[in-house]
């Protein structure tokens, strides 16, 4: 992945000179004045672990699997939101860790906490290194160093039990290697959030990952059947049947924990039979408002595609290539359903009828089918967008489909009190019975300090989400960005309970430090 920036480099996209004559005629963007840092140039921390701490380190996991080296440590920097990429564009590397180190197991795992625990050294676990709400940024007072603990060794299909239909993996597995080992068996998970090409398993189920077809395979904490995690206290290995009456889950307070409890070391999930046929088509509603009620009607009354989302107005407007694509006009919002299974004609029919009763108008396979070729791409493009002065950022929250309406509004009065007339976009990404999530994409041009700039922008929304009663993050995950609003929605009794779980499990709180839990 691009140390700087999101992905490959072979696909970075050149922003057509068109968009940015659009750029700078309708929001003020401005080249920067100072081309970006080269990865030799980011300045980094001195290693501060002492070479017998080192040694011991090497002892444990081989020489090999112990990286100090300049690139080693850039890499294992922070992660992939936009404040994350504006510092490292700007050469600042000074949340690096000592070094990265690479166990090849389980008692690995185990072993590195309790020296780590002894030393009172500090580990991150990272695995495809995806988090955008700073969850890869440990607090470093108080410790003897920082250690990056890359899962990248255990990246194994351990066993499949095809009666059960519940596969076994380890955590460094990235998401296209879990859906290439799973086809041989003719499954899949079913999971392809927009950051599938470079997460990981034990990712997705600790910041509790959704996908863009989670209305057909749910969330992946749904996948979640089995857990075995290493802690500092020792070993947790979870889930011995689908569902129990033993008193309360335990997997629950693993699934979003981000590392700051334990390490993900195995996961038994849920899996599928892989579809024999995938097919997408686009539907145009008048209004947000009319399009929402729509999804509100799939999701409560059936039947629901795998693939269910809404874009308001302006992401409409933004993001078709052709507006005249839309049927009638350039106005309006775009509905995407996908449809996967053995046969989707039925369903697909009964989805249709549905939209068209209230009020969609169909535009055929076309809409559909750029999106599924453009699904993962959005990434690149803020990449583009930022090298051309641009900020660039999403955010999302969900909340009860009564609240919903009060929710997207709040967000976008609070971006544009903080940012002035930024460009806004917004699309319903995940839908359930009782509500639904709201995705947020902004668009503005960068100010002199940029990452203050957002900073400010996200204390405004972060305020107006906990004000209009919704969650603070529906499956980016919490980190460091959203830890006081967190603390907000928990209430003093909740952040309490995970104060007691981080004592009994992590004493020394070395796990993660400063992710997750407020006031840490």
């Amino acid at each position: 992945m691009l140390w700087s920036g999101w992905g490959d480099p072979a696909k970075a996209r050149e922003l057509p000179e068109q968009i940015r004559t659009l750029l700078r005629d309708l929001l003020g963007v401005r080249a920067p004045d100072a081309p970006a840092a080269s990865l030799e140039s980011v300045r980094l921390p001195a290693v501060a672990l002492p070479g017998p701490l080192l040694e011991a380190l090497a002892k444990i996991v081989g020489a090999e699997h112990v990286l100090t080296g300049h690139e080693a440590r850039v890499r294992h920097t922070r992660g992939k939101s936009t404040p994350d990429l504006l510092r490292m564009r700007a050469g600042d590397g000074s949340d690096a860790p000592d070094a990265v180190v690479l166990p090849g197991s389980h008692d690995e795992v185990a072993e590195l906490l309790r020296l780590c625990s002894d030393e009172r050294v500090a580990i991150v676990p990272f695995g495809g290194g995806t988090s955008v709400v700073g969850g890869l940024a440990a607090s470093r007072a108080g410790f003897a160093g920082v250690l990056a603990l890359d899962l990248g060794r255990l990246d194994r299909l351990r066993s499949v039990d095809a009666e059960s239909m519940v596969a076994t993996f380890e955590p460094g597995v990235r998401a296209p290697d879990a859906e290439r080992l799973l086809a041989a068996h003719g499954l899949t998970l079913g999971h392809f959030p927009q950051s599938f090409e470079y997460a990981t398993l034990g990712g997705f189920a600790a910041a509790r990952s959704s996908g863009q077809a989670s209305a057909g395979y749910g969330r992946f904490d749904d996948m979640v059947v089995g857990l075995t995690v290493a802690t500092p206290s020792g070993t947790l290995d979870l889930g011995r049947a689908p569902k129990s009456a033993a008193g309360p889950d335990l997997r629950q307070l693993v699934l979003g924990s981000e590392g700051v409890f334990g390490v993900i070391t195995s996961l038994r999930l849920r899996v599928r039979r892989a579809p024999a046929e995938r097919r997408y088509e686009g539907w145009r509603f008048a209004s947000f408002a009319e399009g929402s009620a729509a999804v509100r009607a799939l999701a409560q009354e059936g039947p629901l595609p795998a693939v269910l989302r809404l874009s308001d107005e302006t992401e409409t407007m933004i993001g078709l290539a052709k507006p005249d694509a839309i049927g009638s006009g350039d106005s309006g919002c775009l509905l995407i359903a996908g449809y996967e299974g053995a046969s989707v004609a039925g369903r697909q029919g009964a989805v249709s009828g549905v939209l068209a009763r209230m009020g969609g108008e169909p535009l055929g396979a076309a809409p559909g089918e750029a999106w599924e070729h453009g699904r993962f791409s959005a990434p690149y493009l803020r990449d583009s967008l930022l090298a051309a002065g641009a900020t660039v950022e999403t955010l999302e929250t969900a909340g009860f489909w009564a609240n919903v309406p009060r929710l997207y509004d709040a967000v976008r009065l609070a971006l544009l009190g903080a940012l002035g007339a930024p460009l806004v976009m917004c699309h319903i990404s995940h839908v359930y019975e009782t509500g639904a999530s709201l995705y947020f994409t902004v668009v503005t041009p960068q100010e002199a300090d940029p990452v203050a700039q957002w900073e400010r922008a996200k204390a405004a929304v972060s305020a107006a989400i906990v004000a209009a009663g919704g969650t603070i993050t529906h499956h980016h995950g919490v980190g460091r960005d959203h830890r006081e609003a967190y603390g907000a929605e928990l209430g003093p009794v909740g952040v309490g309970i995970l104060e007691a779980v981080k004592a009994r499990l992590d004493p020394a709180g070395i796990l993660n430090p400063g992710v997750l839990i407020p006031g840490r």
